[in-house]
C-alpha cells in the first residue's frame, strides 16, 4: 500500500491500520513524493487526500496513469463536495471516502481493490502488446496519460497518389500514424481526442507535422490533409501565420463525407476562406456515407475521393461499377478531378481505367510510409 496524506499524524494512523491488517505500508506527505514512489514501486492499491498543496490527489493520479494503468486510486477528503466526488469517479477513483474514515470502511474498500487490481494485472498480462490496439482505457485519467504519449509519438506517413495515363505522381495524401500502442488506430486516436475535448488541439499538431515534412522534404507533387470538423472552426487554419498556410497552393483539403458538415457554423463562408487562401476542397470517403450529393453542393469540391469499399473488388461487381461509372460522368461533367482509393489489384485498377478513371491509390502503387514512397507501375 502506499498512503498520501499532507497531515503526519493522519498518515500514519492509516499506516497502523493497514499494516495492522497485514498489509506493507509506505507513507508519502505530498503528491510530488508519492509520484515519485509509484514511479519506482509498485503498489497494490494507493490510499490518497484529495486535497494536498502542490500537487493534489487528482493530478497524483493523472501522473501515476502515466505509467500505470491498474493501480486502483482510493480517495479522502475531509470537505466532501459533489463536484470534486465526480470528478474523482470520472479520473478514475476506486473509492471516493469521506474523513473521519472507520478503519473497517478503510480495510474493506483496500480489501476490494486489492481483488480488483489483481485481476486486471491478470488480465493486461495476458494480453500481447498488439492486442491493446483499440481496447478502450477506462477513465479519464488513464485515457490522458494514453493520448498524451499518442501525441509525443505522432508521425505523418505518407502515401502516392498516382496518374495511370501518365505513369506519374499526381499527390501524396498525409496519414495520421503514432507509435502508442492503445491508440495505433486513426479511428481510436480522434476518438480519444473527442473525448476529452482535445481535437482541435490535435488538428494543429497534425498540421504542424505536415508542415515540418514540406520543410525537410518538399513533396514533388500536391499533399492531401485529412481534416477533422473541428479543424474547420479553429481560427488557426484561416490564419496569415497558420502552419499549412505558407504551403496553401500545395495543398488539398480532404473533408471526410461521414463527417457531421452541418453542424459546422458558417461552413460556405469557412471554405471559401480556406480557397481564398489558395486551398483546394476534396471530399473524402465518398460513397461511405449517405451525404453525398449533400457534399457535392455544399463544398463544390475541385477533387472527390472515391472510398474503397466502391474500389474493393470492382471488377467482379457490376452494381459498383455503374455507380462508380455514373460518379465519373458527374464528375467529368462538374469539372471535378476524381480519385479512386483502397486499390489493391491489378484487375481493380483496369477495371477503373476502363470506366474512365485515372487518378488512384491504394497499396497496389505504395503503402504508407515515412518520407515520400515511390510508387510501383508494374
Amino acid at each position: 500500500m502506499l498512503v498520501v496524506d499532507d497531515e503526519p499524524v493522519t498518515a500514519r494512523g492509516y499506516a497502523r491500520a493497514l499494516s495492522a491488517a497485514g498489509y506493507k505500508v509506505n507513507v508519502a506527505h505530498d503528491g510530488r513524493e508519492a509520484a515519485a514512489m509509484a514511479k519506482a514501486h509498485s503498489y497494490d492499491v494507493i490510499i490518497s487526500d484529495i486535497a494536498m498543496p502542490d500537487m493534489d490527489g487528482l493530478a497524483l493520479l493523472r501522473t501515476i496513469r502515466e505509467s500505470d494503468l491498474d493501480v486502483p486510486m482510493i480517495f479522502m477528503t475531509g470537505s466532501p463536495a459533489l463536484e470534486s466526488a465526480v470528478t474523482a469517479i470520472e479520473y478514475g477513483a476506486f473509492r471516493y471516502l469521506v474523513k473521519p474514515i472507520a478503519p473497517e470502511a478503510m480495510l474493506e474498500s483496500v480489501a476490494r481493490a486489492v481483488r480488483v487490481h489483481n485481476l486486471a494485472r491478470v488480465r493486461r498480462e495476458a494480453m500481447a502488446v498488439h492486442e491493446l490496439e483499440g481496447k478502450p482505457i477506462g477513465d479519464r485519467a488513464g485515457l490522458e496519460a494514453r493520448f498524451s504519449s499518442a501525441v509525443d509519438k505522432l508521425w505523418v506517413a505518407a502515401q502516392p497518389i498516382v496518374s495511370w495515363s501518365g505513369r506519374s505522381i499526381f499527390a501524396y495524401e498525409t496519414l495520421l500514424r503514432t507509435d502508442e500502442p492503445t491508440l495505433r488506430s486513426p479511428l481510436d486516436f480522434f476518438d480519444a481526442a473527442e473525448r476529452l475535448g482535445k481535437a482541435a488541439e490535435l488538428g494543429r499538431t497534425i498540421r504542424q507535422r505536415v508542415a515540418r515534412q514540406m520543410r525537410e522534404t518538399p513533396p514533388p507533387a500536391l499533399l492531401f490533409v485529412n481534416l477533422h470538423p473541428a479543424d474547420l472552426e479553429d481560427d488557426e487554419l484561416y490564419a496569415d501565420d497558420g502552419a499549412l498556410t505558407p504551403f496553401a497552393k500545395q495543398v488539398v483539403l480532404e473533408i471526410t463525407e461521414r463527417a457531421a458538415l452541418d453542424r459546422i457554423h458558417e461552413l460556405q463562408s469557412r471554405v471559401t476562406r480556406l480557397r481564398t487562401l489558395g486551398y483546394r476542397i476534396a471530399i473524402d470517403d465518398l460513397g461511405a456515407g449517405y451525404a453525398g450529393l449533400t457534399s457535392f453542393a455544399q463544398l463544390e469540391p475541385e477533387v472527390v475521393k472515391v472510398d474503397m469499399s466502391l474500389v474493393r473488388g470492382i471488377d467482379r461487381s457490376p452494381v459498383k461499377q455503374k455507380l462508380v461509372r455514373s460518379i465519373i460522368t458527374l464528375c467529368t461533367e462538374l469539372g471535378i478531378q476524381l480519385v479512386a482509393e483502397g486499390i489493391e489489384t491489378v484487375e481493380e485498377r483496369d477495371a477503373l481505367v476502363a470506366l474512365g478513371g485515372d487518378l488512384c491509390q491504394g497499396y497496389l502503387f505504395a503503402k504508407p510510409g515515412r518520407g515520400f514512397p515511390d510508387p510501383q507501375f508494374a
